[in-house]
């Protein structure tokens, strides 16, 4: 099931029990029953708590999408990082550069095809992708270089696979959720309660007052849904993509 999808579920059956409870709800109440003599203090606070919790839903929205931003940075430095690895080590000896490509190649190749989907399921860097990384670094501190243009390049390439190391760490750091089991309980609650104040008001069934009752239902749903799919920058969805690895490194 795509993410569209279970969205598209997830609002609609939202809407139905929402709308299914105003009605039987309604239904239950007196011809006797006068809705215009809701205490003022009651409308209130309605108003409060609403925009109290509109402000945590932005909070939290710009929380998750920042982390998103993050990761995103992580991917694109540690790219942009092995590629000048692979394009500093031209002044090196061919057997020392091709074997140095050949690295950088397996470990991108990797990390693009198997610890994206690893990072998905774990929530961390997998093992293999950091002895790979080990290696490209290896084959760099080992190399003993000759000629005074290749010592000149030496240092620089350490300090890129140095940095490729650094965004590898940042990448792992951003894997898995980011958001706290205590916010999401906040959101959770939070979000029942706003939605209940819609009988505190003694809504009716006019198609007026239904259809905005489904409306602001549905947008609490697509609203949590969005901050869910945020929450993990690398799973799906809205989720970083290893596209900028493949088309840097590999391209």
């Amino acid at each position: 099931m795509s993410q569209w999808l279970a969205l598209l579920i997830a609002m609609i059956a939202v809407c139905a029990v929402v709308l299914t409870v105003v009605v039987i709800r309604q239904r239950r109440i007196g011809d006797d029953d006068d809705p215009s003599q809701t205490p003022d203090v009651i409308e209130y606070m309605t108003m409060m708590i609403g925009v109290i919790y509109a402000i945590v839903l932005g909070l939290a929205i710009a929380g998750v999408w920042e982390a998103r931003g993050s990761a995103q940075d992580a991917v694109r430095a540690e790219a942009q990082a092995l590629h000048e690895v692979k394009a500093r080590v031209q002044v090196y000896p061919p057997a020392v550069r091709d074997k140095v490509r050949a690295d950088v190649d397996i470990y991108a190749q990797y990390v693009a095809d198997h610890e994206w989907p690893y990072m998905k399921k774990h929530g961390d860097l997998s093992a293999r992708g950091t002895a790979l990384l080990d290696q490209v670094r290896a084959d760099v501190t080992r190399f003993d270089p000759k000629s005074d243009l290749a010592a000149q390049a030496y240092q620089p390439v350490v300090d890129q696979v140095a940095a490729a190391d650094e965004a590898r760490t940042a990448r792992g750091q951003n894997a898995g959720s980011t958001m706290p089991a205590m916010v999401w309980f906040g959101l959770i609650v939070g979000a029942l309660v706003t939605v209940g104040l819609v009988f505190v008001l003694q809504i009716r069934r006019s198609a007026r007052e239904l259809l905005l009752a489904g409306l602001f239902s549905a947008l609490i749903a697509f609203l949590l849904f969005l901050i869910w799919d945020l929450d993990d920058p690398f799973g799906s969805g809205l989720a970083v993509s290893a596209d900028t690895i493949r088309n840097v490194v590999l391209g």
